[in-house]
């Protein structure tokens, strides 16, 4: 990857209060090595498909918790060209200006003596306990062409979008979500395989207890948000109204009780069949009254950019007009001339570092933004 010019050429574009400034990575992906400069202003990567765009996406989505926007292993991210030394493993690295504060961010793969995966993170030159710390410093939204289908395919990719919706606002969401799926894979384990100690199981199910309930509670509270957000404003993306399916539990006891009683059928078809992880989350389109998994391929898409812009206004409400990081693949590419004036709107008027791909640069015409051209795993800037 070539080294971008010097940030000071561009000065047409006003840095956000949220932005990546740095950006380096090694063995990563098609990158073998590389750093980007940045000005804090929104980013266009325009570049033939397979250029390597959505990988610079895919790289500042592991500067948050969890797994990035692909929800890729670990090892998926290693280069797989010539390595610049034998078993040389991954690392992004990343200077992240918050509300004019620097903070020095890195993570990368590592393995064990016995081989085994782990991904380390280091915050200011210290160590994290996980990538849930980073939810305190960076929140980002991202939309990718996978995430089109996310209406009418499976529960679990709706889960994962409301999850990250909801770890913007309460980045302890991570950690209650880490525990609580440990304690529910260790659960599963002892009634598969035993011993099933009454007294192991117990402190087990206390744990989802607990963790559920906070869970549940979270994404509720987002969802209010959210909701809040759509109905105030109106304009060329249709508003949603957001709901969880699925059962409720009020409080810690009775999902408690609840997993106690379901023991012997979840030993016996192997799955947790209570609990937050199965709770779906329902998208209706509030002017035609139809469900979202009902509309059109193309308002399906305007739904997801209506919600994706409701939260990072409240994000940026609840932050004292800190606006995530929007990492948005793609996104110009199936939007009217209509629609792709009124997204750059909002991101100008959020004051995002909204970071866009594409294949067509004349796509970008009308958005302030610091633009590279890309090919062949390099970094040509596009002076405006």
């Amino acid at each position: 990857m070539a080294f971008a010019p010097d940030i000071a050429q561009n000065r047409g574009a006003l840095a956000s209060p949220l932005a990546v400034t740095q950006l380096r990575l090694s063995n990563f992906r098609s990158y073998v090595s590389g750093a980007l400069m940045l000005s804090g202003a929104p980013v266009v990567l325009a570049g033939p498909n397979g250029a390597g765009k959505t990988n610079i996406l895919d790289a500042i989505s592991l500067l948050s918790p969890g797994r990035g926007l692909r929800g890729a292993k670990l090892s998926e991210h290693v280069h797989k060209g010539p390595a610049p030394s034998e078993g040389a493993l991954w690392a992004v690295a990343a200077t992240v200006t918050r509300g004019g504060t620097d903070y020095e961010i890195g993570t990368g793969l590592t393995l064990s003596a016995n081989g085994g995966e782990k991904r380390h993170v280091r915050l200011n030159g210290v160590e994290a306990k996980s990538s849930a710390d980073l939810g305190d410093v960076v929140q980002m939204i991202w939309l990718t062409p996978a995430m089109d289908r996310i209406f009418i395919e499976s529960a679990g990719g709706r889960r994962r979008f409301l999850d990250r919706l909801v770890l913007g606002f309460e980045p302890s969401h991570a950690r209650a979500s880490t525990r609580y799926e440990t304690a529910m894979r260790e659960r599963a384990r002892l009634l598969k395989y035993g011993p099933r100690d009454p007294t192991w199981l117990d402190g087990l199910e206390n744990e989802m207890g607990e963790a559920g309930i906070e869970i549940a509670r979270a994404r509720a509270t987002t969802l209010e948000r959210l909701n809040r957000a759509l109905s105030e404003r109106q304009g060329v993306f249709p508003s949603a109204a957001l709901a969880l399916t699925g059962e409720m539990f009020d409080d810690a006891q009775t999902l408690r009780n609840a997993l106690a009683a379901t023991r012997l059928r979840d030993a016996e078809t192997g799955r947790t069949l209570v609990g937050p992880h199965l709770t779906d989350l329902n998208a209706r389109h509030t002017a035609k009254r139809a469900d979202a998994r009902d509309c059109s391929t193309g308002e399906q898409k305007a739904l997801l950019i209506s919600i994706m812009l409701a939260d990072a206004r409240e994000l940026a409400r609840a932050r004292g007009g800190l606006a995530p990081l929007l990492l948005l693949d793609e996104i110009a590419a199936h939007l009217d001339t209509m629609r792709r004036t009124a997204l750059f709107a909002e991101i100008s008027a959020l004051g995002a570092q909204a970071w866009m791909t594409g294949t067509d640069l004349s796509l970008f015409d009308e958005v302030e933004a610091q633009i590279f051209a890309v090919e062949d795993g390099c970094f040509r800037e596009v002076p405006r």
